[in-house]
């Protein structure tokens, strides 16, 4: 079992950072082989992919967040970061945090992972 819990939402104007963190925890895996990743979900819409990152720190993400999300990990720590850049109000949405252990390489598909967070909010004024 791993337990993500997401940390670091909140309300910021547009043009401004924040700095998401998602800690795992649990007895049962290894952070040095697992993936993680960032998703979020507007109201009314679907899931959508954010940002990844395998065990090795490749990184991949989406068109609408490149050049100004960065996603990072400290495996000591066990914790993942996302940290966002020149947000707009496109980007309010809930944040989720997804682990899945036993893979080293980078998975951008939902489905894909088995442990959630319980979501941050993120809000972008415009």
């Amino acid at each position: 079992q791993v337990q993500l819990v997401e940390s670091g939402g909140g309300l910021v104007q547009a043009g401004g950072s924040l700095r998401l963190a998602c800690a795992a925890s649990g007895s049962t895996f290894t952070i040095y082989t697992m993936a993680m990743g960032w998703f979020r979900q507007a109201p009314g819409k679907e899931r959508e992919f954010v940002a990844a990152i395998g065990s090795g720190s490749r990184t991949d993400y989406a068109d609408s967040v490149k050049d100004r999300f960065t996603i990072s990990r400290d495996n000591a720590k066990k914790t993942v970061y996302l940290q966002m850049s020149s947000l707009k109000p496109e980007d309010t949405a809930v944040y989720y945090c997804a682990a899945q252990p036993g893979v080293v390489g980078i998975i951008s598909r939902h489905m894909r992972y088995s442990y959630w967070g319980q979501g941050t909010q993120v809000t972008v004024s415009s």
